[in-house]
Parts: structure tokens; C-alpha cells; sequence
């Protein structure tokens, strides 16, 4: 005989939420959680934890590396605990707070279908690398972009990232010990912009040279090593038609070095199935 509903034997309501994440990633060893150090997805279970009563598992869009940011990680999990979504975003945040965990927020929270799973719904992903290209970087900085004294020729990088647009295979520039079945993947956006301004903060003129770039996917170091090799071509190391050379070749050995990580963000994760990738 099945219980009638509201008595104590009927089963909790699992639901599913989505969660948005902005997070300085300095002091994380990546999102995924690891053995013996910090990540970002310890930090949000051990949150989680209290208030549900039992363990929760994490899943996130991307598992961003040590040392990179995220302005819109986003992650799913479930919870049998009928607080509001409302109630547990400040209920997150004010534990991030509580715990020495101020280098990440939850900025937004919302209900999921119940089949939803951050990782495997994800569709597209926008990443963005910051280079303060001037002779001084001011200390507010340091953390949060590249700092590269020598000048570098935006233009030939430009046109160069051009060449990343469409479906490649990118083994060129995929770091060793992934574990993806094939490193094809399709770029939406791929482009360099140049504002020339001066950093506000500490009075240095210079400029704040930013990478954009976004696809259905994206291999291990792929963005960091692109960024390196375009920094090569802005040097003048390298040729505008090295790129199509070195995505021709396959050879990581080729291209240039892997750009440090804190220069790098995870930007936004793309659901929509229906719409057309855009950025």
C-alpha cells in the first residue's frame, strides 16, 4: 500500500540545479577536485554539504587548469533539500565567506531538468586570455593577465587567429595526456582586440591586448598554446601561415610555447541547442 502524499515514508524530491560560478583561480590547483590540493570543486561540495545533509557531487562545464579564472563556470548537482533557489545562492556565498573561500561566488542559481549535466550539455565555451603588453604592469594586475614587456604587432596576430576559424584538428596544439577520443574540434571565434588604453589603476600607459576565442570544444592547454604561438607571430618569430602549417602537421613539438595560466578565463558555457552558436 503506497503512503498518501505528505506522510513521513513518502521520498524527498530530488531536483537538479545549475549553478553559475565566478572565480579568481590563483589559488586553486584547477576545478576538479584532487587528493592534495585545493579546487574549486571541493570548495562548492564541502559548501553543499551542510546543507543538504550528506555528500553532494559537483559536476562542472570544464575543468579549467591551475591558476585559471572563470567569470561563468557553470555546474550542476542535485539536492533533496527543498530550499529556494533564492536562499541557496546567499547560503553558498555566505559559507564561501565564512570558510576563507572569498575567491569564488555562486552568481547565479536556477532549477535544471532533471537529466541535466553541466559537462555533457554543454554545446559551446568562451574563453578569453589577457596580455598587458607595456613596460610596467600595474600590482593589481599581475595576477590576472601576461605581463610581456616587448612590443608585439597585433595586426599579423590577428590575421593568424582568422586561420583557427572553422573545424581543424588541433593536435598541434594539444598538450600530452589528454584523454579525448579525437582532437578535431570547431572554432565559432577567434579574434584579437586592441583598446591601446591606459591601466587606470597605476597610471602606465601600455595596452591590454585580449584574446577571444570560442568552440564546441576544447582539448588540454589548447587555448594557452594557441595564445603562445600568436605571441610568436607577434614577435615576429613566426609567419601568419605557420598556423595552417602547424594544424596540417599535428605536432605539438611545432608550435610555440604554453601562455602562463593566470592570463586566462573561462567567459560563458553554451546550452542552447536550438539557436546557432554565437558570442
Amino acid at each position: 500500500m503506497h503512503p498518501e502524499p505528505g506522510t513521513k515514508n513518502q521520498e524527498p524530491i530530488r531536483r537538479t540545479f545549475k549553478v553559475t560560478l565566478s572565480y579568481d583561480g590563483t589559488d586553486f590547483a584547477g576545478f576538479q577536485r584532487q587528493s592534495n590540493a585545493r579546487s574549486v570543486q571541493q570548495v562548492l561540495e564541502e559548501a553543499l554539504a551542510p546543507i543538504e545533509g550528506s555528500a553532494v557531487v559537483v559536476h562542472g562545464a570544464g575543468r579549467t587548469d591551475s591558476g585559471v579564472h572563470a567569470l561563468g563556470q557553470v555546474v550542476s548537482f542535485t539536492l533533496t533539500n527543498p530550499i529556494s533557489v533564492g536562499d541557496l545562492q546567499q547560503a553558498l556565498n555566505a559559507t564561501f565567506n565564512a570558510t576563507a573561500a572569498a575567491d569564488v561566488r555562486a552568481i547565479s542559481v536556477e532549477l535544471a531538468p532533471d537529466n541535466f549535466n553541466a559537462r555533457f550539455a554543454a554545446r559551446a565555451k568562451l574563453y578569453r586570455y589577457r596580455i598587458i603588453n607595456a613596460d610596467l604592469i600595474s600590482p593589481f594586475e599581475r595576477r590576472f593577465g601576461w605581463h610581456i614587456q616587448r612590443p608585439l604587432d597585433v595586426a599579423p596576430m590577428r590575421d593568424a587567429a582568422n586561420a583557427l576559424i572553422g573545424e581543424h584538428d588541433f593536435a598541434a596544439f594539444q598538450a600530452a595526456g589528454g584523454d579525448v577520443k579525437t582532437s578535431v574540434r570547431r572554432v565559432t571565434l577567434s579574434e584579437w582586440s586592441d583598446p591601446s588604453t591606459p591601466d587606470a589603476r597605476s597610471g602606465q600607459a601600455g595596452r591590454l591586448l585580449t584574446y577571444e576565442i570560442a568552440g564546441n570544444g576544447f582539448l588540454k592547454y589548447m587555448v594557452r598554446s594557441i595564445v603562445g604561438t600568436l605571441v610568436e607571430i607577434g614577435y615576429g618569430r613566426r609567419a601568419v601561415s605557420s598556423v595552417e602549417e602547424l594544424l596540417a602537421s599535428g605536432e605539438r613539438s611545432k608550435a610555440g610555447q604554453t601562455a602562463p595560466p593566470h592570463g586566462l578565463y573561462l567567459v560563458r558555457v553554451d546550452y542552447d541547442t536550438a539557436a546557432p552558436v554565437s558570442f
